[in-house]
């Protein structure tokens, strides 16, 4: 059975808002001391593989 146009709709819109707040989260994670992070299990060098932002305007 085809998906709705509206379940599309909102499938894309969910997928968009997730990848905004993954850029969003690293980019806050990256402001984190070292200590800080490895508390946490992740190591500066991973985060600044992935792709980030600082600002989420």
């Amino acid at each position: 059975m085809a998906k709705s146009f509206l379940r599309t709709a909102l499938n894309n819109f969910v997928e968009a808002r997730q990848r905004r707040a993954d850029l969003y989260t690293t980019g806050a994670l990256l402001s984190l001391d070292d200590a800080s992070l490895e508390a946490m299990g992740l190591k500066r060098e991973e985060l600044r593989r992935r792709p980030h932002q600082h600002s989420i305007i």
